[in-house]
């Protein structure tokens, strides 16, 4: 199975745990219930419960209910989408090519929905019944460091808005996007190989890992917002330019971020050595995520 036929499975698996796991258009109160799904299901590579799935997949061979695991990554990150998008933050109107949360369902309704996302995530976490109670409690606490403010995702984010303006700062630039973009990447490969039931050195090694493709990715979307149409990435493309935010190739110019994306995608394959064969999917995921163009 090559890789395009690997993601093709593998999205098809979260997509039917995920219509299992979120509350029906139907279920009261239903207009919550549209618009979680209207953003959820909007579309997306995806790329984070596949980590999950590619690091369980490198610990053990099999692992039954770890896409539970991975689709709390999906609303943890749909959420923070929704919430980015608003007027008060990044004020964009398309999201994945559609129009965002907010433009169709008001400001009010997606705060809630982002809100009802996250607070999911942990439920769908908590519920977990094919993993013992120990590894379920490493997970939680993961994903909440992940998505807090201390190194997390939203202690990014508000690093992300404060230094609008400021002089590119290539410290700044990378305690931010370590934060905002990376930590909720590595956490997706610590979850996965948490739940299959990692020793601490293959741990440590996933997390390596993660750290790498977690900087690659915002290097990567850096480049792609300067250099693509808004068709293409399904986004306001020029945005980051726009508000003025410290970007890589703000920072560092459009040459030198592409060489720092390659060697982060080296340092990631190397991170690998310890699971020689068994990480050939995470190995192509790191290509992906350097290579892509959108």
């Amino acid at each position: 199975m090559n890789l395009s036929e690997y993601l093709v499975r593998e999205q098809q698996r979260i997509e039917r745990e995920m219509e299992r796991l979120v509350p029906a258009e139907s279920a009261a109160p239903e207009t919550i219930h549209r618009a979680m799904r209207y953003s959820l299901f909007a579309g997306g590579k995806r790329i984070r419960p596949i980590l999950c799935l590619a690091a369980a997949e490198a610990i053990a061979d099999n692992s039954p209910g770890v896409e539970t695991a991975a689709c709390s990554l999906e609303f943890i990150h749909t959420y923070s989408l929704i919430h980015d998008d608003l007027p008060a933050l990044d004020n964009d109107d398309y999201r994945r090519g559609k129009l965002t949360c907010h433009k169709v369902f008001g400001d009010a309704m997606a705060i809630l929905a982002g809100d009802a996302l996250l607070t999911l995530a942990f439920e769908t976490l908590a519920k977990m019944d094919a993993v013992s109670a120990e590894r379920k409690i490493r997970i939680i606490a993961e994903l909440a460091t992940a998505s807090g403010t201390v190194g997390g995702m939203i202690g990014g984010q508000v690093a992300d808005l404060e230094g609008e303006g400021k002089p590119p700062d290539a410290g700044l630039l990378e305690s931010i996007h370590r934060a905002k973009t990376g930590a909720l990447l590595r956490v997706s490969v610590l979850m996965g190989a948490i739940y299959a039931g990692a020793d601490n050195g293959q741990l440590r090694a996933i997390s390596d890992f993660g750290e790498h493709i977690g900087l690659a990715f915002q290097i990567v979307d850096d480049i792609l917002d300067v250099e693509e149409s808004s068709q293409a990435l399904g986004k306001t493309a020029g945005k980051d330019a726009q508000q003025k935010k410290i970007t890589f190739p703000a920072v560092y110019g459009l040459d030198e971020s592409r060489r720092m994306a390659e060697q982060e995608r080296e340092r990631a394959h190397q991170s690998l050595a310890p699971f020689a064969d068994r990480a050939r999917r995470l190995s192509e995921l790191a290509d992906l995520i350097v290579h892509r163009k959108a």
